[in-house]
């Protein structure tokens, strides 16, 4: 299990445009924190650098001291607006993408399923869940490999408020098994109730604590 992410002086352009300038933060297992910041602040930027899906212009990301090819960590990452195949069940979508790194097994995924009130069962394809079965769906296939970090953006979107408190009790869950749990959110409610330290980001930049 990784111990400590550490982000030194990341920064990430595109053109002329910077969108993360000099972060630095450090985050220890077992612990939720929280970033919160208005729309194009740098939230999802952050998560994919950290994920490894967008490499950094410049610094370091280490985990546990080390680079990503040495370290080679579990990571799960629910992104906002992310989505799978649409002709595909969820149970069938969440089986392909296990397939890459099988890291996950068919009685894993079911059971990611379930935790995040969804049935394995169900027959629809994706493309006839509800907004708020979707978001469900990201959340089981961010937490089936039971990562290491697991980085969310905005997880309760489309949510309703029973299904809220399911996905307030899975972080906390995830935190208790030791992940580092990164939460992205524009509602207090998440952050307050979940984050032990909540960071804001303006402009690419990572303000004091809040």
């Amino acid at each position: 299990m990784i111990q400590e992410v550490k982000l030194e002086n990341i920064t990430k352009q595109i053109g002329t445009t910077t969108i993360l300038e000099n972060i630095c933060l450090t985050m220890k297992c077992g612990q939720i924190y929280g970033i919160t910041g208005e729309n194009g602040s740098g939230k999802t930027m952050l998560m994919r650098v950290i994920a490894g899906l967008v490499n950094p212009s410049s610094g370091q990301l280490l985990f546990d001291g080390k680079n990503r090819v040495d370290a080679d960590p579990n990571i799960g990452i629910m992104i906002e607006n992310a989505s799978l195949y649409p002709e595909l069940s969820g149970r069938e979508n969440l089986r392909l993408l296990a397939s890459i790194r099988k890291r996950a097994t068919n009685e894993e995924i079911d059971q990611a399923i379930r935790r995040v009130g969804l049935e394995p069962e169900d027959k629809r394809t994706f493309r006839k869940y509800s907004l708020g079965m979707k978001q469900r769906l990201m959340l089981a296939q961010a937490i089936m490999e039971q990562p290491e970090v697991l980085l969310l953006d905005e997880p309760t979107n489309a949510i309703d408020r029973k299904g809220v408190e399911l996905v307030h009790q899975i972080m906390s869950e995830e935190a208790q098994r030791g992940a580092i749990v990164l939460l992205a959110s524009h509602v207090d409610y998440d952050i307050r109730s979940l984050c032990s330290r909540v960071f804001l980001i303006e402009k690419g930049r990572l303000q004091m604590e809040v």
